[in-house]
């Protein structure tokens, strides 16, 4: 069973990493990740419009690294069939879908609407349980969050303690044309929802298409204060 490290040994690991990474390519982090914490890291994964990119990152450094994708139940049809086309196309061969736990949404959102009136609680049900539980076997993970999609996101290190783990996140420094000219030069498969001027996509309830000037992610629970769905916020006890 893996043990994750003590708080005072998680905190100088990720300082230790920190100052490693500080300079480095997102490449050299993803190597670096897997180095270190092999066969106790995963990538978590949306599958959303830009995932081609961290993903094919990842398939270049080691394709049997689990990836972990939440198929909230509330997703757009095309994003199941994009998750299984860039398995396909890029030989991922860990992947592994997690859903949310059957007696918890039939206690709390038995009828499927439960974002109409209370968003926090349905990510809470349908992404934050099934996370915990999908990276429960693990001491680090991964992910493509970046650095230009939000203000909230600004300031994104490379390397981050989150809630007892470490979490690595390669593509922070990486700005729109990078991103577009990495999917572009290596022949990456779109996100079907992108041709309708979708740029982030989420949960199909809660989404909708940021317009020309907006933050990547303004199509996101629009109208709302809310801008994360909860898995990237850190807990405060």
């Amino acid at each position: 069973m893996t043990t994750i490290p003590t708080r005072p040994d998680l905190s100088s690991q990720v300082t230790r990493l920190a100052a490693r990474l500080e300079d480095a390519a997102p490449l050299e982090i993803l190597s670096t990740a897997l180095e270190h914490f092999g066969g106790r890291i995963a990538a978590v994964s949306s599958f959303g419009t830009e995932s081609a990119v961290l993903l094919h990152m990842l398939a270049q450094v080691d394709r049997t690294t689990p990836v972990l994708f939440l198929d909230t139940g509330h997703l757009f049809a095309e994003t199941l069939t994009y998750r299984d086309a860039l398995i396909d196309r890029l030989g991922l061969t860990d992947v592994r879908t997690y859903t949310p736990d059957a007696a918890l949404r039939q206690a709390r959102d038995a009828d499927n609407d439960l974002w109409a009136s209370d968003t926090d609680a349905c990510c809470g049900l349908r992404k934050v349980e099934p996370l915990s539980r999908a990276l429960a076997p693990f001491t680090a993970w991964i992910n493509g969050r970046k650095r230009y999609q939000a203000a909230t996101r600004a300031q994104i290190p490379f390397v981050e303690q989150d809630d007892g783990r470490v979490k690595f996140n390669p593509l922070a420094a990486l700005g729109a044309a990078e991103i577009e000219g990495w999917m572009t030069a290596n022949q990456l498969p779109r996100h079907p929802m992108q041709r309708f001027g979708f740029s982030s996509i989420g949960c199909m309830p809660c989404t909708s298409r940021a317009l020309p000037g907006e933050d990547q992610r303004a199509g996101r629970w629009r109208g709302q204060s809310k801008v994360e769905c909860g898995i990237h916020v850190k807990k405060t006890a």
